[in-house]
């Protein structure tokens, strides 16, 4: 496998992120050379803390020039786009905004990475690009319904980086990872926002209590992605990221519950967190990733919910 990160220039957009942090010392673990790319709308700093003497960190958008600027002057090789805008609830509101970070922004990103010769982009695509399973586990033919503006923003990125590898030769492979969790997750996610209700008492308020999602370890993701980007899947194909098993929130709720010394908890659903439309169910295959890259989960649901939560 001649996709080797040791040694190499690697940026990550968005790398103060949640997913993008933990990556970006999964890829120090490898030895790379890392350039953090962000904003910090919703990265943060802290994030980055004790790893910060061994980055380099740019303030960057990126729909700005500036991107080009950071991959000449680090000559990046490769590059990991996970910034976006990344919040369903929000883009009911500003629509627009999703479009252009998340479509536009990864054009800018691809046109930069083209013109500067960057040997390999790992596109951060989404699950919630196909909507509601049709049938489980979902592979990556799939049929793409999305059913938000933020899923549709992010298919449109994932449908720009296919063509741009058709039309422009741009060495690019989208990864379309399920639900990721763990320690430094931003938003008010589901898993955090259990934890973070149940730390104050054993009642919850939650939104759709049925839906399912196929949760990874944050951990385990960065470790697949590498591992893809590393691997000689040929560029332009589309890889999933999960682990084949779906847990409703109800589910959740009660295990992160049991783990956090409550015999029982109340849930009550509250009206102002329910979706327009939600996707009920979400299950990965990922035997593409596996072919491929030799890639498993390693943390199971139980372990992974007992380190997030010490870590909150």
């Amino acid at each position: 496998m001649e996709h080797k990160v040791k040694e190499k220039n690697v940026l990550v957009t968005g790398g103060a992120g949640f997913i993008g942090s933990t990556l970006v010392r999964e890829l120090l673990k490898r030895k790379a050379k890392v350039v953090v790319y962000d904003n910090f709308l919703y990265g943060d700093r802290s994030n980055l803390t004790e790893i910060e003497g061994q980055v380099e960190i740019v303030n960057g958008d990126v729909l700005s020039w500036k991107i080009y600027s950071a991959i000449k002057n680090y000559k990046v090789d490769y590059v990991f786009h996970l910034a976006a805008e990344p919040y369903i609830p929000h883009c009911y509101d500003n629509p627009e905004k999703f479009f252009d970070v998340n479509a536009k922004g990864t054009i800018n990103v691809l046109m930069a990475c083209k013109t500067l010769g960057v040997k390999r982009i790992m596109h951060f695509s989404s699950s919630e690009v196909y909507g509601s399973a049709k049938y489980t586990p979902m592979d990556e033919n799939h049929p793409t319904l999305p059913l938000s503006t933020y899923a549709v923003s992010k298919l449109a990125a994932d449908r720009l980086c296919f063509v741009f590898h058709k039309e422009h030769n741009i060495p690019v492979i989208i990864l379309r990872p399920f639900n990721s969790y763990g320690p430094r997750e931003t938003q008010p996610y589901v898993i955090p926002e259990i934890i973070t209700q149940l730390s104050k008492g054993k009642s919850l308020k939650l939104g759709n209590i049925k839906a399912e999602r196929d949760f990874t370890y944050v951990d385990d993701t960065a470790r697949g992605v590498v591992d893809i980007l590393e691997s000689d899947i040929p560029d332009g194909e589309v890889v999933n990221l999960g682990s084949n098993r779906a847990y409703s929130v109800e589910k959740l709720a009660n295990l992160i519950g049991e783990l956090m010394g409550h015999k029982q908890v109340k849930i009550e659903i509250e009206k102002s967190r329910l979706r327009p439309i939600d996707v009920d169910l979400l299950q990965c295959d990922y035997s593409k990733a596996k072919k491929y890259a030799g890639w498993e989960p390693k943390i199971d649901i139980k372990e992974g919910l007992k380190r997030t939560i010490e870590w909150y």
